[in-house]
């Protein structure tokens, strides 16, 4: 290839990345409009605007801002950090593992979670800073057991293997407590183990966005190491990259962006999983434009889930995990049809 010609091939590598992302970007804008003005109060769309800046003195637009404002916008924005975050942190998972069936909660993170908050419902916690702090808790604990006992070895054979048996233990122990709870607990568990957005409020965003945002920066920094890892360790070595190195990185930074949004959301299953996978089918395996992209994706599959939860059943709610199950479980099957043809 001339070297005239190179630059407008890449340009045209570029172009379908670039699409990709305008269209995401788009698609996410129009659901959080849409987010907004569906639920047990629906607010119709032309009325929003006016509802959410016009200083009416409308009792029906003053509880419309009200709603959209205190209620609905926080939960958007979790939504949005939360799908992004596990997108994310999938992507680089599987690119750890070189795996597509890799997630986060391989090593740990999301039983580690769900142990630290069962265990304080059935001590008696029952605010969500309560239940939170021990969640976040048990997922550094988990995940900082898995590595310690599986990351002294070469490779992430052994770290996989302990991840396995930290999990084993986690649902043992989610296990006993379940079995000592109380009707009242048991329901509350059975709500936090399944996921929901519910607890959004703008006191704890002000302080999970920017935790979400940078730690996502901070993982995506390395997607040059997660190129070269996808070739293989020796490969990866020979290019001047650490393995070990790039793994402690990409674990602890995996717990330290998840973990916090576990102990908020509860038990997330399948956006990790699936929303990379499907964004490395359209755009290949370029940790460059991988990670941002699930990022986006991630954001768009976990609000639009939330959004059916809110209506589909309306006034109540289904918790998020049963809709995210729903399509990641019939995707994983297909995967897997896919790949034995």
């Amino acid at each position: 290839m001339s070297s005239l010609a190179q630059p407008l091939q890449r340009r045209r590598q570029r172009a379908g990345p670039v699409r990709w992302l305008a269209g995401g970007l788009l698609l996410v804008s129009v659901l959080v409009v849409v987010s907004a003005a569906l639920g047990a109060v629906t607010v119709p769309l032309w009325r929003l605007g006016p509802a959410l800046w016009a200083a009416s003195a409308d009792p029906q637009d003053a509880l419309w801002r009200q709603v959209v404002i205190e209620l609905r916008l926080p939960r958007i924005v979790l939504g949005l950090l939360a799908g992004a975050a596990l997108a994310v942190c999938g992507a680089a998972m599987q690119a750890l593992f070189r795996n597509p069936l890799a997630e986060p909660g391989l090593v740990g993170v999301s039983l580690g979670g769900a142990t630290g908050a069962v265990v304080a419902i059935v001590l008696g916690a029952q605010t969500l800073p309560a239940v939170a702090v021990p969640a976040f808790v048990g997922s550094l604990v988990a995940t900082l057991a898995a590595y310690r006992l599986g990351g002294r070895h070469d490779g992430v054979a052994h770290l996989l293997l302990a991840g396995v048996a930290i999990n084993a233990i986690c649902a043992s122990v989610i296990g006993l407590f379940t079995f000592q709870a109380n009707d009242v607990q048991l329901c509350n568990l059975t709500f936090w183990n399944l996921g929901s957005l519910a607890g959004a409020q703008w006191t704890l965003l002000a302080w999970l966005a920017p935790w979400v945002l940078g730690w996502s920066i901070w993982l995506m920094r390395d997607w040059r190491a997660m190129n070269a890892l996808l070739l293989g360790e020796r490969e990866a070595r020979h290019l001047g990259y650490a393995p070990q190195r790039l793994q402690r990185r990409i674990v602890f930074g995996a717990a330290l962006l998840v973990g916090p949004l576990v102990a908020v959301t509860g038990a997330i299953a399948f956006v990790g999983l699936v929303v990379p996978h499907l964004v490395r089918l359209g755009v290949g395996a370029d940790h460059r434009w991988l990670l941002p992209l699930s990022g986006v994706f991630g954001a768009l599959a976990l609000l639009l889930a939330d959004t059916l939860a809110r209506v589909v059943v309306m006034p109540a709610e289904l918790p998020i995990g049963i809709v995210t199950s729903l399509v990641g479980g019939p995707f994983l099957l297909w995967l897997l049809m896919r790949e034995r043809r």
